[in-house]
Parts: C-alpha cells; structure tokens; sequence
C-alpha cells in the first residue's frame, strides 16, 4: 500500500484486498466498494505483521452476519494462500512473516462455492456460426435437467439456481382453523369484548358489533429422517428441503436417526443452508451408520411426541425401511406414531425404480400404518409432496394397495 525504505516498490496489498473483495462477492458476501475502503484502511493503521491479525482485520469489516464466516473463511485460505501471497505483501509493512496454514484435507460447508468464486471458468471468443435450424422436440431445459439432479452433484451455480427453485415451490395451503379467535369483519361470531369496548367509546348510545372467527393456521410439520448408510444419497437433499421449509414456515420440527434419534431443529433454523447442514453433521455422532427405526420411533414416542405432534401435526417419516431386526415391537410403535399425528406420510427413495415391491419385512410391518407411500429424491419430487400436503387422502396413495398388490 505504501513505501517502506527496505522496499522501494510499490505495495500492492491495496490492489489485492480489492481482488479479495470481488472474490468474496462472487461467493455470495454482500461486499461494496465502501467496504473495500475501509479494510484498506484497518489494515492501514493496524500495521498488520501476523497472518492471523491480517485475518480478523479483514474479517471485522467483510463478515457482518455470523453465517457469513464459513464463506470468508475459505476464501482467505485459497485467495491469500497462493505462491505465499500474504507473506510477500506483509513484509511491506513488517519484516516477520510466519508461515502459511496447511490446508485441511476434508472440504468444509461453502468449499465448492468458494473454489468456484476463485477460479471462474474463462470464456474463450467462439468463432461465429452460421445459422441452422434444427427440432427442439426431444430436448430438454435446464430447469427439467436441475429438477431431476441430486444436490450432492451440484456446482455452486446449480445450488444457486436449485435454492431458486426451491424458493419458488408452492408452499403447502394445510392451513386449518383453531380454537382460538381472531378479530374478522366476516366473522359469524360475535366478539362480545371488543362490542362492549366500541359502545363505551360513545358513551353506551350505539353499539358498534364487533365480530370474530376462528384463526387460520397451518399444522406443525415434523420431519423424521434416516440418515443411515443406505440413505446417505438422499438425506443431504431432504435436509435442504426442509431448510427451505423451515425458512418459510413456522414450527418445523427436524430429527435425524439411525442408531439413535437426535433433533437439529435449532441447528436447521439458521439462515445459511451450508452452515445449517455443517452444524447438524457436527452433531450428530451415528451418520450413515446402521439402522434401528423401532428403537428411535420408541425414543421419539416417549420424549418427543407428546411435545411436537399437538394441533394436528403432519409427519414426515423419511426412510427406506430396511430394518434388521423386524419384531413386534415396529409394529407397535408405527401404530402409536400413526395415531399421534393427523398424516403420516412415508417417504422413500426406492419408489424412483418402476418395479419396486414391498418384500422386505421391515417395508411390509410399516405401511399399514401410514397415511401416504411417496417417492423422494429430487426437486421434482419435492413439488409432489408440496402438493400432496395440501391435497387430502387419495386412493392412490393408500398404503394397503400396495399390500394387495404384493400378497
């Protein structure tokens, strides 16, 4: 940024935090050119001469939300890690300069957002072409592709554009009327309180009928989802889901399981899905390992039903059902959860095969007892079960067809 009298060339640690910037705007930071200015002038007057005060220098001016850290992060570890970049410029302005951190081997939440960010794919002059007509009959968009693609396959402008999608998905219209009452001018009942309060404005000489009618709200939606080796494809993309859901909707409740049952719900409220999905991972201890479903909707039955499944919940119970042990005891606890709730509706990944049958014996002891049998594994599927909850019971989606069809 300045002469020092070790070097008399220029700085260009001022054009670098600029570069910086742009790259941290491309990742998704909301950074402007006032924001560029005053970082320059914290590292200014913070004389800056270890990589770890240089960081939260940068990082007090560019991070203004706490989700916004993991981004910032990463792109300080592969923006300022280059050829020992940090270490020339902030021998400007000090003669240490330790050494650079090792890059960790396992990617963290927004690594791939990040790295795209960086190295942005270069667009090369296309010779121009002559024009030629040709059928689009058999080909397909980009939003029918995005649709039927898993989010683990995604780049960060895939993600982008699926988190469009899925913003634009047609909440759920579950809404249903409750005990209590809300002030309505339509209203078939009479608010006795309110009339009461308006005649004693005038005096008692007129009595102005206030009415009311019952409030309008949608149900709790509890999600149980298996994140089992077997689901370890799909859980990703569903937990994405319902961090949309959750966003846009209240009392969302989210449990994961697969030996044992845990609930994310607080770590799934936060606004960045990467940090979102990096908390729950963090804490939950049996990811993709074995299955106990009868163990877990017990444990779920005795500490969390009578908590979450009031005012008419609907339950979200995402798993293929492949159970070890089969006994009675699934059974029993499929029939309590079913009777818990208003719908249960069971999703499973293995519906997307046109031959699936309901064998297994784990499959065969849990369908009799859920409202709705319905695939899950992509966008597309996603805008299904957005439609079935706002649609009542069908006959496609009973449950004992499907044993019919199999006995």
């Amino acid at each position: 940024m300045t002469d020092t009298p070790d070097d008399p060339a220029p700085g260009k640690l001022a054009d670098n935090i600029a570069y910086f910037a742009r790259a941290l705007r491309a990742a998704g930071l909301p950074v402007g050119p006032g924001a560029v200015l005053d970082a320059i002038a914290a590292v200014e007057a913070a004389r800056i001469g270890e990589r770890e005060d240089f960081y939260w220098t940068l990082h007090a001016v560019f991070v203004k939300r706490h989700e916004q850290t993991i981004l910032f992060d990463q792109a300080f570890r592969l923006f300022w890690r280059r050829r020992a970049l940090i270490e020339k410029l902030i021998q400007q302005m000090s003669p240490m300069a330790p050494g650079a951190k090792k890059p960790e081997d396992k990617p963290e939440a927004g690594a791939a957002r990040v790295e795209q960010a960086m190295n942005p794919p270069k667009r090369k002059p296309e010779p121009p072409k002559e024009e030629e007509r040709f059928s689009a009959r058999l080909t397909v968009s980009d939003r029918e592709v995005l649709r039927g693609k898993d989010f683990s396959q995604m780049s960060a402008a895939e993600i982008a554009k699926a988190k469009r999608l899925i913003a634009g998905l047609q909440l759920p219209d579950d809404a249903r009327p409750t005990r209590r009452f809300v002030a309505d001018p339509r209203g078939a009942a009479v608010d006795m309180r309110r009339t009461l309060r308006r005649s004693m404005r005038a005096g008692g000489a007129s009595i102005d009928i206030a009415w009311r009618a019952p409030a309008i709200k949608p149900p709790p939606l509890v999600a149980l989802l298996d994140i089992s080796g077997s689901m370890a494809e799909y859980s990703r993309l569903f937990l994405h889901f319902l961090h949309a859901m959750a966003e846009k909707r209240r009392r969302v409740h989210s449990f994961v399981f697969a030996t044992r049952l845990t609930n994310v719900t607080r770590e799934m409220a936060n606004r960045d899905p990467d940090e979102a999905l990096a908390r729950a991972s963090a804490r939950v201890k049996d990811w993709e390992g074995g299955t106990r479903i009868a163990g877990c909707l017990h444990a779920f039955n005795r500490d969390w039903s009578r908590r979450v499944l009031g005012q008419g919940a609907t339950v979200l119970l995402f798993t293929d059902g492949l159970e070890r042990d089969v006994d009675a005891t699934l059974e029993f606890e499929m029939d309590r959860l079913k009777r818990s709730c208003r719908r249960l509706i069971w999703l499973n990944p293995l519906l997307r095969y046109d031959r699936f049958e309901a064998r297994a014996s784990g499959i065969r002891a849990m369908l009799p007892h859920v409202h709705e049998f319905r695939p899950i594994h992509t966008i597309g599927t996603m805008e299904t079960l957005c439609d079935a909850l706002s649609a009542q019971r069908s006959r496609d989606a009973d449950p004992r067809a499907w044993l019919r069809a199999v006995a």
